[in-house]
Parts: structure tokens; C-alpha cells; sequence
């Protein structure tokens, strides 16, 4: 990897050039999707990774928050939720389409766990 800039104290942003090799046909595909975008295959690319790397640190942050998560302790917050506070003049429920939900038994467990709603 050649360094030939990079983001400096005085915020001036600076580039790093670095080889990396790809499958033809991956390539081929960034390239006409640069292309359908309007971008070029470098900003393309670019944008790819830092949205992977932006996503993998987030996982990283809830999986390090979820590590130090007091589960009775949340619990008995959303329990006090309204409590006291009883629904003011204008407040409506909006009526949707009820949202039906099946259990699935685990033939190896035998444990019930819920899915997503069923179309």
C-alpha cells in the first residue's frame, strides 16, 4: 500500500491509494452500477465499505450495550409508563390492520418463539 495523504489535524482531507484484488465479474458489477449511479467505480467502492464498516462498529456498540443492560431494571421503567398521566383530550389510538402473530414450535427445543406478522 502506497500512503499518499490522509485526514491531517487541520481537517484537509488526504488519500490513501491501496491494491486490492477482486473477482472479475465483482468488478463488473460495481462497474455498471458506478455507472447507473453516476459515480465513479473509486466512490462507489468508497461509499461501499465505509457503509460495511459504519455498520459492523454499530453492531459492536449495541452488542457492548446490551452486555451492560439491566433487564429488570428496564423493565420496571416501561411498567411506570403512563402511570399517572391519563390519555389528554385529542390523544387517539390509530385503528390499523391488526397484525396477526403465529407461534412456531422447534420440533429439537420445544420451545414456542414468536415470528413477524404473517401476511
Amino acid at each position: 500500500m502506497r500512503v499518499s495523504k490522509h485526514l491531517d489535524g487541520e481537517g484537509v482531507m488526504r488519500k490513501s491509494n491501496f491494491v486490492l484484488r477482486l473477482q472479475p465479474s465483482l468488478v463488473n458489477e460495481a462497474r455498471q452500477l458506478a455507472q447507473a449511479e453516476g459515480v465513479a467505480l473509486n466512490q462507489l467502492i468508497n461509499v461501499a465499505l465505509a457503509e460495511e464498516v459504519s455498520a459492523l462498529r454499530t453492531e459492536e456498540y449495541f452488542a457492548e450495550r446490551a452486555a451492560r443492560a439491566n433487564i429488570p431494571k428496564a423493565l420496571d421503567i416501561l411498567k411506570r409508563a403512563g402511570v399517572g398521566n391519563p390519555p389528554m383530550r385529542g390523544d387517539k389510538v390509530k385503528r390499523g390492520r391488526r397484525r396477526a402473530w403465529r407461534s412456531v414450535r422447534s420440533d429439537s427445543s420445544q420451545n414456542t418463539a414468536r415470528e413477524g406478522p404473517v401476511s
